[in-house]
């Protein structure tokens, strides 16, 4: 969580990716996203520091690897390219009976697999990250671009992860590379 007494008046970092992915919406059986489908998307994640900066030393809280990498390591190895799904989505257990291997590309959703419910995973998984690698940030806003036209941005005002509703043993909760609970 943000340190008390820093926010708005310190510099952020950013960081972005670009992935393919595919997706389908079960709660709308007449929608058009019913049908699987894929989009290829860019994510951006800002974090801001626990302290301020301060002339010094190597000028910077943590090198931009070591921010970076593990996050990126799993977009590309993991999210990129992934089917995403609701875990109770008849195609998963397509999956498991005919393409079990397959299953280790398969991003699970409690819910539909909306471009709300990505970046909201995306914040946890990052948010595991940090903590995992103790590196002094915080997430403070998840950018999802699903299209040139529809984008969903979630910030610590309209996110709160405590809140979120996630089982608090799944998987972007975890800060290893897992995309699913199967």
């Amino acid at each position: 969580m943000l340190r008390e007494g820093l926010g708005r008046d310190m510099a952020s970092l950013e960081f972005a990716r670009r992935y393919a992915m595919a997706h389908r919406l079960l709660a709308d059986p007449d929608s058009k996203c019913a049908v699987p489908h894929g989009h290829n998307e860019i994510v951006t994640v800002r974090l801001e520091p626990h302290a301020h900066f301060r002339f010094g030393g190597a000028n910077a809280l943590a090198p931009f690897e070591a921010l970076k990498g593990r996050w990126r390591a799993w977009i590309d190895g993991h999210v990129d390219h992934a089917l995403q799904l609701n875990e109770a989505d008849p195609l998963l257990e397509f999956f498991r009976e005919h393409e079990p291997r397959r299953l280790a590309s398969i991003m699970s959703f409690q819910g539909d697999p909306t471009t709300e419910a990505l970046a909201a995973c995306f914040w946890l998984k990052f948010s595991a990250f940090l903590e995992a690698d103790d590196l002094p940030f915080d997430v403070v806003e998840v950018r999802v671009e699903e299209t040139p036209t529809n984008t969903v941005v979630l910030t610590r005002e309209s996110f709160d992860p405590r809140e979120c509703g996630l089982a608090p043993r799944a998987w972007p909760w975890r800060a290893d590379m897992s995309i699913n609970d199967f």
